[in-house]
């Protein structure tokens, strides 16, 4: 049997992240994080912390300090390598000479200008190939946690890290997201640090996330209150200004033990990821020495605004049954005016909160009995609903099929789709008369044996299925976040069964649909190429023929230049485009996504007949693709996107109808009626509340158009439009009014924009009471 599927962080299995954190993929090389939840060798509900008494300046730093030097000795001691030229390439093509393993990319950055330097955060460095880089045997783990081999993709480089043979080199800002997550470990290192200093903290894992960083630390019942944040900060700030260097170190396995000693969580990932015999690396900066791959900014100094945001409860490896451990928050950047501008996004970010925005406009809630499953009230239904409706009408348009699949299937599924042995922990598992079930976390499974289920041609392809099947997946209750991360589901999910020759068009296809999508909803995107990983499954050349024709389809939709690509990032299983889309905010999503699959076919034993005269059977190729993503998390993403104001076409509040008094309430319900039956969505305020404050509730309501009626709109049969915004419209017949709902809806209209009326004549169209 082919090996099994390895996990991938994608846009469309984003739960394949860590458990409670949304991590950020390496798209360049160069493990950014040593959180590794679930991989430790550690019985559930066994306690390792022991005893703890908050100790400020704690001894153990001191040991851990001389066995640092010690080592560092003992590294020193040992022959230095060949210092012969190199040739460093930078990104417009130009040279620079340079002596391997003395010449850094900040000697680089230095020789280009010192203000540029001062900026940059870490490298990005690709070697020649028959470059062989010393520190291989340093364990530069994958996410798997195996080691790196020979280096033939991008590294993160540390700026002061002497380069060590010919290579091209690209220097990373704050702005790059690997700078400013490189930038975040470095500042998570800090906290760490002042966590130390302050409570004498055993601490675990301090990754940079989506937002900035935290660091969780074992402090045994004593927990980080807020009014401890400023102090916190305090130490920072001064060890900042101090300007520590970020020191890196190789060392052994045995070396890392006797450094950490003290603290059982440390000590628990290096015996579980560094192999006997092996080595892997540290960092010291000023008072805190931290087990880290790296890489981080040459300083301290070059945090210039640093600021602890929140503290909340963990658990040791996500599990409720291992050891409490109090996790800090915290964002620091490169200068104090990104400070500012943060904190101004962050209060806009707030007001928009999709958690916040659901319950005021009575959207969805969640109830303990069952967790990370929302209930979608009436109004978050419309929405959830029109979502679907948008995407099913495109798949009529785009000539898709539409299928229905099972939720619950044996086990033996998911052994055939490699699933059970990676994934059977985030299954809800279950025994029927002895064998064992499992309720589905997603659908390409299924869609294998609908395409197995009988003959299919080469005329039959491509055969492109669509469902929007319920989805399961065991989340832990700490990482259920409202609608982003959730336990029941449904996704815009499709698979495109094809010919190698058609995976091209296909793409452009999907990608087109893409476009399509997101330009409704007024989002841009981005565009990246992932190709062959070092442990990619299937024969080379279809990965090469599969490489080319995405980069084919990619140049005619979006141009030469309009992408990039990010070298063996690719899923075992297939190459693959991730589209990353952004939102009002600036803030970047992974929702859609588009994937070659080579091995569900193998694994599924899936074939079509080669020709109308052949027995010839051949294999097809999978393409898996959603365009929301899951619809959940989309709902929530456009909640935020468009602050809760949502345009006429998917809003679940379109049109109420606003009685100026008693005597009209008769018409105004007549009018609701009729625009009803035109398929909207429309209320009427027959309350006992004044005008104004009835206008004043539907603005606040979010109703697109607020219609006023009264004695003049009775007499002519209209109404009197107003928006949400507060821009009276003047008067306009009823048919009108409808007419232009219509097409509102139909052309996906991202404002409703004023008609092309007159001005109001004074004494009409204001629903004047006579």
């Amino acid at each position: 049997m082919p090996a099994a599927p390895q996990i991938q962080q994608t846009g469309k299995f984003s739960v394949f992240d860590r458990p409670g954190v949304k991590q950020h993929a390496r798209t360049t090389g160069g493990r950014l994080t040593t959180a590794s939840a679930g991989k430790i060798d550690q019985a559930e509900g066994v306690h390792i912390g022991g005893a703890f008494t908050p100790e400020p300046k704690p001894a153990f730093t001191a040991h851990r300090e001389s066995v640092w030097d010690a080592a560092a000795a003992r590294r020193a001691a040992q022959p230095a390598p060949e210092k012969k030229p190199i040739t460093i390439t930078l990104p417009d093509g130009n040279t620079k000479e340079g002596v391997a393993f003395e010449t850094s990319p900040l000697t680089i950055a230095l020789g280009i200008s010192k203000q540029l330097a001062g900026r940059m955060c870490c490298a990005r460095v690709t070697y020649a190939s028959n470059v062989q880089i010393t520190s291989v045997a340093i364990n530069q783990f994958d996410e798997d946690d195996e080691p790196q081999g020979d280096v033939d993709k991008a590294l993160l480089w540390d700026l002061a890290r002497p380069l060590e043979g010919d290579c091209t080199l690209e220097l990373l800002d704050f702005q790059s997201p690997e700078g400013k997550m490189v930038f975040w470990h470095s500042a998570a290192h800090l906290l760490g640090a002042a966590l130390e200093q302050k409570y004498g903290a055993k601490l675990s894992i301090g990754p940079p996330v989506e937002g900035g960083f935290y660091y969780d630390a074992y402090m045994g019942q004593s927990s980080v209150s807020d009014k401890e944040f400023k102090e916190l900060q305090q130490m920072v700030t001064k060890m900042c200004n101090a300007k520590h260097k970020f020191e890196r170190l190789a060392l052994t396995k045995e070396e890392l033990l006797e450094m950490f000693s003290y603290n059982p969580f440390k000590t628990a990932i290096i015996q579980s990821k560094v192999p006997d015999g092996s080595m892997t690396t540290a960092y010291r900066s000023g008072p805190i020495i931290d087990l880290c791959m790296g890489p981080h900014v040459p300083d301290s100094g070059r945090v210039k605004a640093f600021e602890v945001l929140r503290a909340s409860s963990a658990y040791w490896l996500g599990k409720a049954e291992n050891d409490a451990l109090q996790r800090v928050y915290g964002v620091a950047f490169p200068d104090k005016k990104e400070m500012t501008k943060w904190k101004k996004f962050q209060q806009e970010a707030a007001k928009r909160d999709h958690r916040k925005v659901g319950a005021a406009q009575k959207l969805f809630f969640f109830d303990a009995l069952s967790p990370g499953s929302a209930f979608m009230e009436p109004h978050g239904a419309r929405i959830y609903t029109g979502l679907i409706s948008f995407i099913r009408d495109q798949y009529w348009l785009r000539e898709y099929t539409e299928v229905v699949t099972p939720n619950v299937y044996n086990f033996d599924l998911w052994h055939t789709s490699g699933h059970a042995l990676h994934y059977k922990d985030d299954m809800f598992c279950f025994e029927v008369e002895g064998q064992e079930f499992g309720m589905k976390p997603m659908n390409c499974p299924g869609h294998c044996l609908m395409f197995k289920h009988d003959v299919r041609s080469w005329r039959d392809l491509p055969m492109r299925y669509a469902d929007f099947g319920v989805l399961h997946r065991n989340e832990l209750s700490g990482a259920l976040t409202g609608l982003t991360r959730v336990r029941r589901f449904q996704q815009d999910d499709g698979h495109i069964f094809c010919r190698d020759d058609q995976i091209e068009e296909e793409v452009k296809g999907a990608l087109e649909f893409m476009k399509y999508v997101y330009g409704i909803f007024g989002m841009g995107y981005k565009l990246e190429l992932s190709t062959r990983p070092k442990k990619a499954l299937g024969d080379i050349a279809l990965w090469n023929r599969a490489e080319a024709a995405l980069a084919s389809a990619m140049d005619d939709f979006a141009g030469k230049g309009g992408w990039r690509v990010n070298p063996g990032d690719g899923a075992f299983y297939g190459p693959k485009i991730d589209i990353k889309v952004t939102d009002a905010l600036d803030r970047v999503h992974q929702c859609a996504t588009i994937q070659l699959d080579f091995q569900l076919p193998i694994r599924f034993d899936l074939k079509y007949r080669g020709g109308d005269d052949s027995t010839e059977e051949k294999r097809p190729i999978i393409i898996h693709r959603a365009m929301l993503g899951s619809v959940e998390r989309m709902m929530a993403v456009l909640t935020e996107h468009w602050g809760g104001k949502w345009p006429f076409w998917i809003s679940p509040r379109q049109v109420i109808v606003v009685p100026v008094g008693p005597s009209h309430i008769e018409y105004a319900k007549k009018v609701r009626a009729q625009i009803r039956a035109a398929r909207f969505y429309v209320d009427c305020d027959d309350s006992g509340h004044t005008l104004p404050k009835k206008i004043r509730n539907a603005q606040l309501s979010q109703y697109n158009f607020i219609l006023v009626v009264g004695d003049n709109e009775i007499a002519e049969n209209a109404v009197a439009v107003r928006t949400r915004a507060n821009t009276v419209e003047g008067t306009m017949p009823v048919a009108d009014f409808i007419a232009r709902c219509v097409e509102l809806r139909d052309t996906k209209a991202k404002d409703p924009p004023p008609p092309d009326v007159p001005e109001p004549v004074k004494g009409k169209g204001g629903g004047k009471k006579k």
